[in-house]
């Protein structure tokens, strides 16, 4: 297993545990179930995109997305706490709507089958 992959697991667990607890404790806007469904640090280790599945109601998700993104900083810095390394990557938050495509195709199936 490569470092990267390696690492790639590691932030995903931490920033997780980070959003779930530190993060929601902080702030009380956070609604619904967050995931983070992949975390991918580039190479130099400078920069990494986590991509995060939102399970909230409609109007809940964006201002959840908008929250998690504002504390960007806040999780790096929380990482910083956790992470051996000299240095945290920049996190880019970005939004999988993986999750929520296959939800939607479930139910398409589900409609094929039933009619």
């Amino acid at each position: 297993m490569k470092r990267t992959d390696r690492l790639n697991s590691e932030y995903q667990k931490e920033i997780s545990a980070i959003l779930s607890g530190a993060l929601k404790n902080k702030e009380p806007d956070l609604k619904g179930i967050v995931s983070v469904t992949e975390a991918d640090v580039a190479p130099d280790l400078k920069t990494a995109k986590v991509y995060l599945s939102i399970y909230a109601p409609e109007g809940e998700k964006e201002k959840t997305f908008a929250c998690i993104k504002e504390n960007a900083g806040f999780v790096r810095k929380e990482l910083s706490k956790v992470m051996r390394m000299r240095t945290v990557p920049v996190l880019t938050f970005l939004l999988d709507g993986s999750m929520e495509y296959g939800s939607k195709m479930d139910e398409l199936f589900a409609q094929i089958h039933k009619d």
